[in-house]
């Protein structure tokens, strides 16, 4: 992972007091992402509404206090024409996710592009300063080449990447047609506390540890050398309010990720290590959904652009998210297994 340097963080300070008193709306913010979004922007003294129709995402992933929240959809062109109008800023994270796009591509359709285009038309109405859309690297598909920068290939092999892209270009042709500034983040497999394993649409990365928690082996698809970029919660969310925050961002596309290739048999071992449970790992079948061998992103033009640079390890933000999950043991459900005592290291 890239190290930080000073002026890396002063860009994330700078961010903040920049938000500071601004009126922001964060479609879908009572999701995974969206509420660790929300969370960033009320400690940062921004004036935060959020809409979201709780279908994946909990009104208890939010503040009882400090918000709005309006349930409701960005299919309704009427609602979101009155939050974009009061707001100054909006943070576009609402999207029905790859595994509901996959099963259901009419409802991928009309949430995660016809959303997007109601997001736009009634920032472009109201005269917003910036529009901040929140993509996936689902796009690069199977890349050629790795790293993967943000103009190579693309290659939709799911309706998700199909209408995240589509997100993406309506994004580019609201700055090009009528100059509303807008900016993308392309967010690579993100983790950490408050992802919910209940939540059947969750990442790996929960699934996993709750698997453990419950004395379980971890279920890897596939032979478990596919690879991912794996990052940490509170970095995504730092490059998406830089994104809002930076003039350099306007009419571009931003790669979140680390730059590092984890293979899905290292995320087990670690995780197995950090939780302490001693099981091996079972196989099954490939998925029928995200069938990607290898994928690590390029984040140079994200540091040159936005001086933003991860600061949180695979290994420390996976330490993170299994003392979240520890603390969430749910009543009436399996303990989660006591620590492993410092030094231990675990099982390997």
């Amino acid at each position: 992972m890239t190290p930080s340097r000073p002026e890396d963080h002063a860009s994330g300070a700078a961010a903040g007091r920049s938000l500071a008193g601004r009126r922001v709306l964060v479609t879908g913010g009572a999701g995974f992402v969206g509420s660790n979004l929300v969370r960033r922007l009320m400690r940062d003294g921004a004036r935060v509404t959020v809409l979201d129709d709780l279908f994946t995402g909990r009104r208890e992933n939010l503040p009882p206090d400090g918000i709005e929240f309006v349930l409701g959809s960005v299919c309704d062109p009427a609602v979101v024409g009155r939050l974009v109008a009061l707001s100054e800023i909006v943070i576009h994270a609402a999207a029905r996710n790859i595994v509901v796009s996959t099963r259901n591509p009419r409802e991928d359709y009309e949430t995660n592009i016809g959303g997007t285009l109601n997001v736009l038309l009634a920032a472009r109405a109201a005269g917003v300063e910036r529009v901040v859309y929140t993509s996936s690297t689902s796009v690069y598909g199977n890349p050629r080449y790795l790293p993967i920068n943000e103009d190579d290939r693309l290659s939709l092999l799911t309706p998700y990447a199909v209408s995240k892209l589509a997100g993406e270009n309506y994004c580019m042709a609201f700055y090009e047609s009528y100059g509303l500034a807008t900016a993308a983040v392309r967010y690579s497999n993100i983790f950490g506390p408050g992802q919910d394993p209940a939540n059947p649409y969750c990442g790996v990365v929960a699934k996993f540890i709750e698997a453990l928690f419950a004395g379980r082996a971890p279920v890897i698809h596939g032979d478990g050398d596919q690879s991912r970029d794996f990052t940490y919660i509170d970095d995504a969310v730092e490059a998406t309010l830089l994104a809002a925050a930076s003039d350099r961002a306007v009419g571009e596309v931003f790669n979140v990720g680390t730059g590092v290739e984890t293979r899905v048999n290292q995320l087990a071992e670690i995780l197995i290590r950090l939780t302490g449970v001693r099981v091996e790992p079972v196989h099954s079948d490939r998925r029928d959904v995200d069938n990607i061998r290898r994928r690590v992103v390029n984040i140079e033009k994200t540091r040159r652009a936005l001086r933003w640079v991860p600061e949180v390890t695979l290994e420390e933000g996976l330490r993170r998210t299994v003392e979240w999950q520890r603390g969430q043991a749910r009543p009436g459900g399996p303990a989660a297994p006591p620590a492993p005592e410092t030094g231990s290291g675990g099982p390997r």
